[in-house]
Formats: C-alpha cells, structure tokens, sequence
C-alpha cells in the first residue's frame, strides 16, 4: 500500500516539475522569443502561405473569434461527411460499418469540442482511416484551439492599451508544431515499445485459456493515445479505454499517460505569469486550482480504499480496497486518482470504470467537472477560470468600496455580465438536460421510439439518476467520461448532448475573449497603494470561495438526489 501512495506522489510530482520549465517555453513560443524549436519555422510559414495568413498581423478579438468558430465549421462538416461514410472507404480491415446519422452527429460535434465523448465502441464503431483522419487529427485542432484562445487572453493582462489581442491563426499553428506534435511523438514511441499497437493490421486471434478463440483489435493506437492524453481529449481506440491492457500496458504506461495528461494544463499555468512578468500571479492561481483538486481527491483516494459499505455489511473482507471495476494492475489509488485528475482536466480518459466507483467519489468526479477550472484542459481551465476571477476581482471591489480593478483596467458592467452569462450557462445546460431526460423516463418511459427511455438506464434509483446527471454533466465539461451503466446510443442522447458540446465548448471561450479584448482596449492605470492586489493568498482565498459558492448554489440539489443520496443510503 505504501508502494501505491508513493506511485500517485511521484506521478504528481514529476507532472509539476516538468510543467514549470514547460511553461516558461510556451512563453517563449507565444511571445515568439527565440527558442529551441525555431527549426520549425521553415514549416510555418508553408502552413501560413497556403492558408494565406499574414503572420505578423494581429486581429482584434471579434476578428480572431471569427477565424475560430469558422475553421471549427470546416473541420465539423469534413468529419460528419467521412463518419456517414466511412464503411465505404479504404482503412477498413475489419469491415466496420458507416455511423447512422444521429451517431455522426454527436461523434463529429464530440471530438470537435475537445470533448471525445463516445456513444460507440473504438473496435467496432470507426475505421483506421476516421480513427487517424477525423479522431486524431480532431484531437490535435481541438487542443491546439484552447491552447491558442488561452493565449489571447495573456494579452489583456499587459499594460499596453491594444485594440489586437494576437493571431489566432499563429498562435494555434505553433501550439501544434512546437508542443503537440513533438510531445505526442515522443509519448507514442513509449508506449509503442511497451507493448501499444501501432501497425494497420487488422484483428488477431487468440485462443483464452477456457479454450475460446477471440478476435482481438489491433491498429496505430500509439499515435492516437499519446494525443488523446496530452491534448486532454481523452477518446479511447479501444471501447474500455485506458483500462484496456494495449491501450495501458502496465504501471510505467500509467504513469506516462497520467503526468502527459496534466502537463499542459499546469504547464499553462506558468507560461502565463512568464509571458506577463507575473510569477506570483500565477502561482496564486496553481494554489487554488492545487486545493481544489485536493478537496476532491482526498476523499476519493480514502472512498475507493475503504472498499463497498454494502459488501463490508456482509461480513466480506475488502483488503485491497474498492476493485469492482478497476485493473489489478493499477489498484484502488491509482485508480482514484486518475478518476479525479481526469474529470478536472476534462481529460475523460479511464483506467477504471466510474460507474463502479464509490457514490462520494462519484460525487467528486461530477464536482471537478461542474467547476471545470481545476487546472481543466488544455488551455481551457484558464478559460474557464477567468470568468471566475472577473466575478472575484467585481465582487472584492464592492466590498472594499473601490472601483474593481484587474491589473489597472477597470472591471465594469458589461464584463462582469457576460461572465455571469458564462458562469450560468453550464447550470442550465447540465440541469435542464437532466430535468428533460428525467421527465421523458417518468411520462414516456414506454413509449414505442426506437429505444424505449425506459431501456436507458440499467440502475434504478439514485445511481440511476447519477448517470444521467453525469452524461450531462461530461458534455457540458468537454470531459467525455461517463457512467456506462446509461445506454446512450440512440436519438435522444446522440441529438441532446451534441446541442449541449458545442453550447458548452464554444461559448465559454467566446465570453472570456470578448471580456479580455473589451478590457484590453481600455486605459491603464498604474497600481497604487490603494489598488487590489490580486496576486495574494488573500485573494486566492476570495475566488476559491466564489468557485465553491457559484458551484454549491448551482448543483448541489441534483447531487442530493444522484450520488449523495446513493452514499448516505449506502451508509
């Protein structure tokens, strides 16, 4: 056991410690300082003279929003098109058929939005060519757009009055060609040598040790893991994902696939205080997103070690923990530990089944993502932390009677309103989607549709509830994890969380850059004596309180009827 707490400690540690000279790096390539992968240039510019983008140009945050949502559009239609297809055309080796239109929807829309929420098996439902050409390649544009909006933001921390807030186009070009190309290179190659396919052959044949012969998938999943964990995607090759022995051989893969999927959101975190000169600034935020992640894991890493109250009732001994649904290779704490990171980063990949986790640590994994700015993925918990920290900086105004102030430019009405809007928004999405579905299982559980809402869910009661409350919940996080108990193949589900993903993705990235290009054209005015510092532990404090309030007003009655209900009745 001591050997399991010592594995999490170093998988947490290693992630920090590369992460802070990530970091500083980042701020090199953004601020387009000379750095060690200036090599790159020569392709860049190719990229940018084919796509006929100026490079040294930088556009207002209406004109990169633009650029954003329109290239988003291109590649949703390219993806919808080759997954209604895809049984027709070549890199089929196991003859796998094309999507209905309803599961193309949500598939496309779901590896767009950085989300990877799958309502399919990766074996049976997509082909070597939409794995590599639709999955992977979304994988990267989708990490490499929050990445670069995250950026437009460090330019309204700068003192200079700008009516520009960068070059989208530059910005996700070099997030791709000197951090997630190069990274996921390395990553595929480890786990290539460990035992991950990465061949086009198709599926083997086996002969288990009862004597039954087993068709077993194979394909390049190397290349396609390494992306999904260090551009916080989290879509499986294989239907169990992480769990599944080629896609996480063994405990070294684990902790690889762990410390890839954390690295980049912390690492964001610190190129943020060096590319505006900010370093505390910046730990202040690593301290609250640190604490928050720590609220949620401790009781987790206690829960699933202190295995089923229900079967402990039964007199049964749980030496090694909570194991329904875990890899023995892993363990309860590896295992509790992934859950958590994993919602919080909005990674959703799994090396455990949630369904099967403990309800408290069902409750944590469903809290780290109605907050969603706990680290969060890449480049997207800044997004979201943001419009948190607009509303802490407005709210710490008014109590000390001055004018909110955000490094010498005033917060005012329209700000703090769309980040209100932002903040609002995912409650809405979450809870109604909830309500909705709850309310065609009570007045149309029968009905004769396709699948009956009836036929949904395959836990009664609280548990129940919880898995659509987390379907939801996933979508609206850009996370992809859920509980698998929720037969979500069908119209409803397909149609209802694809409207929920993109709602959830687009709009709080377009609510912070609209505040950050609203706030930079704004004068500056130096801080004084009489300014609020927000770089304090104080007021640290101040937006992890916000966080707690926003998040305890908005979810805490779905909770009470979902996974806290299931716990005290479990207790």
């Amino acid at each position: 056991m001591t050997t399991e707490w010592m594995g999490i400690i170093v998988m947490y540690g290693l992630t920090v410690l590369f992460a802070i000279p990530l970091g500083k790096f980042l701020a090199k390539v953004f601020k387009g300082e000379p750095n060690a992968f200036d090599f790159m240039k020569p392709l860049e510019r190719l990229i940018y003279r084919l796509g006929g983008v100026d490079e040294t140009a930088d556009m207002t945050w209406k004109q990169n929003l633009a650029a954003l949502l329109t290239i988003n559009l291109v590649w949703l239609v390219l993806a919808f098109v080759l997954l209604l297809t895809q049984g027709s055309l070549p890199l089929n080796p196991d003859g796998n058929p094309s999507q209905t239109l309803d599961l193309a929807f949500s598939t496309a829309i779901s590896f767009l939005v950085n989300c990877d929420l799958q309502h399919y098996s990766g074996e049976s439902g997509v082909t070597y060519l939409t794995q590599l050409s639709v999955m992977m390649f979304l994988m990267f544009v989708s990490a490499a757009t929050g990445i670069a909006a995250a950026v437009l933001l460090f330019r309204s921390f700068l003192p200079q009055v700008s009516e520009t807030v960068g070059n989208f186009y530059v910005l996700f070009t070099r997030s791709i060609t000197r951090l997630l190309l190069p990274g996921s290179i390395v990553i595929a190659l480890i786990l290539a040598f460990n035992g991950t396919p990465a061949s086009f052959d198709g599926k083997d044949t086996i002969v288990t040790m009862q004597g039954d012969t087993v068709g077993v998938s194979r394909g390049p999943a190397a290349g396609f893991i390494a992306i999904k964990h260090l551009g916080t995607n989290g879509g499986g090759w294989f239907g169990a994902n992480s769990a599944h022995p080629l896609e996480n051989p063994n405990y070294f893969t684990n902790m690889v696939e762990m410390v890839a999927q954390m690295l980049i959101p912390i690492a964001m975190i610190f190129a943020l205080g060096f590319f505006i000169n900010r370093k505390r600034f910046a730990w202040m935020i690593y301290g609250v997103m640190t604490i928050g992640m720590l609220v949620l894991l401790i009781p987790t890493l206690f829960s699933e070690l202190g295995g089923n109250p229900a079967i402990a009732h039964m007199g049964v001994s749980q030496l090694t923990g909570a194991m329904e649904g875990k890899e023995v290779r892993f363990g309860p704490l590896a295992s509790a530990y992934w859950s958590i990171v994993t919602t919080i980063i909005s990674t959703g990949s799994v090396n455990s089944m949630h369904d099967s986790s403990m309800a408290l640590s069902g409750t944590m994994e469903l809290l780290g993502m109605m907050v969603n700015a706990f680290y969060g993925g890449v480049g997207a918990g800044l997004l979201n932390f943001y419009y948190f920290l607009i509303i802490a900086v407005f709210i710490s105004g008014l109590m000390v009677g001055r004018t909110p102030e955000l490094f010498g430019r005033k917060v005012e009405a329209r700000e703090i309103k769309i980040a209100s809007i932002v903040a609002l928004l995912g409650t809405l999405l979450v809870k109604g989607g909830t309500a909705l579905a709850a309310w065609l299982l009570i007045n149309y559980g029968d009905a004769d549709w396709a699948v009956k809402p009836s036929a949904w869910l395959n836990n009664p009661g609280f548990h129940g509830f919880s898995e659509i409350l987390y379907e939801f919940t996933s979508s609206n996080a850009n996370n992809g994890s859920g509980f698998e108990g929720l037969g979500d193949n069908n119209f409803f589900w397909n149609f209802s969380t694809g409207i929920v993903l993109l709602l959830g993705r687009f709009i709080p990235i377009i609510g912070p850059i609209a505040i950050a290009g609203l706030l930079a054209r704004k004068k500056y005015v130096p801080e004084s004596a009489g300014t609020l510092p927000v770089d304090t532990p104080t007021f640290g404090l101040m937006i992890f309180a916000v966080i707690f309030i926003i998040t305890a007003l908005s979810f805490f009655p779905a909770l009470t009827l979902g996974p806290l209900a299931e716990f005290f009745s479990l207790n």
